[in-house]
């Protein structure tokens, strides 16, 4: 069997990631970049060290029936048209976050992709983390019983030193903390608290910071989750604060707790309960691309292709739930009041 054929789509950051991971994967390889900046061949094989096929034109390059699948890495604005665009072309699809920067695009997308045959991965890639493995696995065993409450939180201070601020800065670029970057937490919390939200209450603030000034909305919010069946949770998104990065868990149920990467469980007879037991893991404890774990989801996405089976983890169905959930969150905080999440239906 011949292998996929990979796009990809945009020439900055992550498409560096997206590159190598894909290269990797048993079945599929990059054969084609697509770039508004129009390099040329050589400047492509000298940037990543295999000759590619250079496109400066989407709808040329989609009209190309080498290509099995596009992975979009271009600027976040662009992310809906050109998603619908491929799928109407017969294309695969990797989606960067966030899916759209509002709800009205993200409901087409998902209304075209459900009557589509198309495979479609969103990059919440930090689900196939080693870390974000090791809490569901202590899930499903269920050592910590129950949960009533979680927390997941993304503090990652994105000012002019960081490449990303450029456009992290802007409503029509980042678009808000949590869609800029935090809603790895919010999609993280989601998943491990597995019951769909119902209402969430959020509040944003800007810090004084003169390098954090540019930013044209509130870098910092925290969203407090009600979930439908009573459960609730908080979820902290800030990319205006002076610090190392941080990716906050805690999980607390009828039988444990889980704080970072550590635990307390009453499953475990012998356990001291006066002190956490460290759990081996390679934590998320980084804002770089390259050391997000963007090959095992791509593989994941290359075997629901080849296979023909649902993307696991991080399909667009998941994602937009996680999404619906963020786009409830940053009108909650403009309007100053609790969003149903039937607000968004």
């Amino acid at each position: 069997m011949r292998k996929l054929n990979v796009a990809v789509v945009g020439l900055g950051w992550v498409a560096e990631a997206h590159i190598a991971a894909f290269n990797a994967t048993d079945g599929a390889q990059v054969t084609t970049v697509c770039s508004s900046r129009n390099p040329s061949p050589a400047e492509v094989e000298a940037r990543y060290g295999v000759p590619l096929k250079v496109y400066s034109d989407y709808k040329k390059m989609l009209a190309d029936p080498d290509i099995d699948v596009v992975s979009l890495c271009s600027a976040n604005p662009l992310h809906p048209s050109q998603a619908l665009a491929a799928i109407k072309a017969g294309k695969h699809v990797y989606i960067e976050k966030p899916i759209a920067l509002n709800y009205a695009d993200a409901k087409k997308m998902h209304q075209a992709i459900a009557a589509s045959k198309s495979k479609v991965c969103v990059g919440f890639e930090l689900r196939f983390s080693k870390h974000f493995t090791l809490i569901m696995s202590l899930l499903d065993k269920g050592l910590l019983g129950e949960l009533h409450y979680g927390e997941a939180d993304y503090y990652h201070g994105i000012g002019p030193w960081y490449g990303q601020f450029r456009w992290s800065k802007k409503v029509d670029g980042g678009g808000s903390a949590l869609l800029s970057a935090g809603c790895h937490a919010m999609d993280a919390l989601i998943k491990l608290m597995g019951e769909p939200v119902v209402e969430v209450t959020s509040y944003s603030t800007k810090s004084q910071a003169e390098s954090f000034a540019e930013y044209e909305f509130d870098p910092c919010s925290v969203t407090i989750l009600k979930f439908a069946n009573g459960k609730i949770g908080k979820v902290t998104a800030c990319i205006d604060c002076l610090q190392p990065y941080y990716f906050h868990f805690h999980l607390v149920g009828s039988k444990g707790s889980l704080l970072d990467n550590k635990i307390y469980t009453t499953e475990l007879p012998g356990l001291l309960k006066e002190k956490w037991t460290v759990l081996e893991t390679v934590p998320v404890d980084s804002g770089e691309v390259l050391d997000h774990p963007y090959l095992p989801q791509c593989q994941a996405f290359v075997d629901s292709i080849i296979q023909d089976k649902p993307m696991p983890l991080t399909g667009f169905g998941e994602a937009f739930e996680t999404h619906r959930v963020i786009y409830a969150a940053d009108q909650s905080a403009r309007l100053g009041r609790p969003v149903k999440l039937s607000e968004f239906a």
